[in-house]
């Protein structure tokens, strides 16, 4: 299927799998052929309502049937998607619309108690024209029905021949940046290396077309979105979509749904496994989890295997410029899936650097960079950004530090931007995380650099104890002196119900500090 579009993937599945379901939201099942003849007519609604190829409209909307409907319609007619985080606030969702230039808004009104069409009120948002809802209360808005409706005045064939136009190398879909390190860049990523990456995803974790595939991963994100409902596409098998993560509902679902497969953070399987009712649920239909993060325990692995009954369990590294960059296979050790990310993928190439920019001997920490047909084709209307992320051999330089072994695969160590300094030593949080982890007491941590008069930086941890535990600070700090080289131990910690998470699961340390 490689050298497709995304639209063209839905044409694909609905002829191989035209009475398969292929979405099961809220009760409502859609085949894949019914999701071809939703795909269809979306795109005539697109034409009707003006959108023209290479134009931006933005989805503000959890996972649900109507998100992807909505994004395959728009990118039949050559338009590009952009998702807005579901935790943004206006004036972030603002800068988005205002950086892209979307010309439609597709979002929900009721969501978590959420009205995002009115948070938008005062914002300056000049290229919007319209916004769709579509689920919850419509307003002075356009509804999703209404909106679909327009597809009356758009033949069939001028739908089809807009399809036809749309090429390969076309940008699809323009993520953006996570903010955390300075204001979000748009990255826009092509059809053909969308459904090439998610097609070796697919391949190297074994979906398969009877697989339901709980996708809890939030849509505006590429884990969700490309390894999530898209990868269900391209393999023929059901996505379920989740909107919120909640351990209870999630575990209902698994015994309801019969979900075979349940990839997510880290932060997913911890919780589920530091809430402890899984014991008392039927999880006998799970059989793949796919993770990553530079913090994957080896106990969480195994416990993976021995407690939630998973049969394949793996890791994978990849970030919003490139999707997936390597990935464990499934005869791996659990050491190996806890400790590296794996291979490189076919077809990419993988190094660590020094600062010069030369390579390192493998055993030795470098900045990754990775180059093949999964970096994305640029920053949206920033040459000068993509021009420092992407030098002049090819090379997406990701800011991650890692470590490659002697059989090719990758440790990931750390961002270079949570790199603090101690005493003159360098400390990768993700190292001492990962230690901390192994205390079965603990069921999150995070650590971060604070200041220092003497030592300049040392460091905090900050933990969420698991289910019926009590942490000691000074029983901690003692064992972390004991567990880990001085300067690396925590001075001091922090005990919390919770960590600041995004909505992928990931720990917003820029919060923390």
């Amino acid at each position: 299927m490689a050298g497709t579009t995304i639209p063209g993937c839905v044409i694909a599945a609905a002829a191989r799998w035209p009475e398969r379901a292929a979405i099961e939201d809220g009760g409502a099942v859609l085949s894949f052929a019914a999701l071809e003849t939703a795909r269809r007519t979306a795109a005539r609604a697109f034409i009707a309502a003006g959108i023209e190829p290479g134009d931006r409209v933005a989805i503000w909307a959890p996972n649900m049937a109507e998100w992807i409907v909505a994004t395959v319609g728009l990118q039949s007619v050559g338009g590009v998607m952009v998702p807005l985080n579901t935790r943004f606030k206006g004036k972030e969702a603002a800068q988005i619309l205002r950086a892209s230039r979307a010309r439609l808004l597709f979002a929900v009104r009721g969501f978590l108690d959420f009205d995002y069409p009115a948070m938008l009120a005062g914002e300056d948002v000049p290229d919007l024209e319209r916004i769709v809802i579509l689920r919850g209360e419509v307003g002075a808005d356009l509804s999703w029905a209404d909106f679909l409706g327009g597809a009356e005045m758009v033949d069939e064939g001028t739908a089809e021949a807009r399809y036809e136009a749309v090429r390969p190398q076309d940008p699809s879909d323009m993520l953006f940046t996570s903010g955390t390190t300075g204001l979000p860049k748009g990255v826009v990523s092509t059809h053909a290396q969308n459904v090439a990456t998610v097609e070796t995803w697919a391949g190297v974790v074994g979906l398969a077309p009877d697989d339901r595939y709980l996708v809890v991963n939030p849509f505006f994100h590429s884990f969700g979105y490309k390894a999530g409902w898209l990868a269900c596409l391209i393999a023929g098998c059901t996505c379920l979509p989740e909107p919120v993560f909640e351990v209870g509902r999630i575990l209902t679902r698994i015994e309801i749904d019969r979900v075979s497969v349940l990839p997510g953070a880290p932060t997913l399987y911890q919780s589920i496994l530091g809430e402890g009712s899984f014991r008392t649920r039927d999880l006998s239909s799970l059989r793949l989890a796919v993770t990553g993060a530079a913090v994957v325990p080896v106990e969480l692995i195994e416990r993976m295997f021995s407690e939630l009954k998973f049969e394949t369990v793996l890791t994978a590294y990849g970030l919003t410029e490139a999707p997936v960059v390597t990935m464990c296979v499934r005869d791996d050790s659990p050491q190996t899936i806890a400790n590296t990310c794996g291979r490189p993928i076919p077809g990419i190439e993988l190094a660590c650097i020094d600062e010069a920019g030369h390579p390192v001997p493998a055993g030795t920490a470098g900045e990754v960079v990775v180059r093949g047909f999964n970096v994305m084709a640029g920053y949206f209307e920033n040459e000068a950004a993509t021009r420092e992320a992407i030098d002049s051999q090819g090379w997406l330089h990701t800011g991650d530090v890692g470590v490659v072994d002697e059989r090719g695969y990758l440790k990931i160590t750390d961002r270079k931007k949570d790199m603090f300094i101690v005493g003159g030593f360098n400390c990768y949080p993700a190292e001492i995380e990962n230690i901390i982890l192994s205390r079965r007491d603990v069921a999150q941590a995070a650590v971060i650099g604070v200041p220092d008069a003497r030592m300049g930086e040392v460091a905090k941890a900050i933990l969420v104890p698991a289910k019926g535990a009590a942490i000691d600070a000074a029983e901690f700090i003692t064992w972390c002196r004991a567990n880990m080289a001085n300067y690396k131990a925590p001075r001091f910690v922090e005990v919390r119900d919770s960590l600041p998470l995004n909505a992928s699961g990931k720990v917003q340390k820029f919060m923390l500090r």
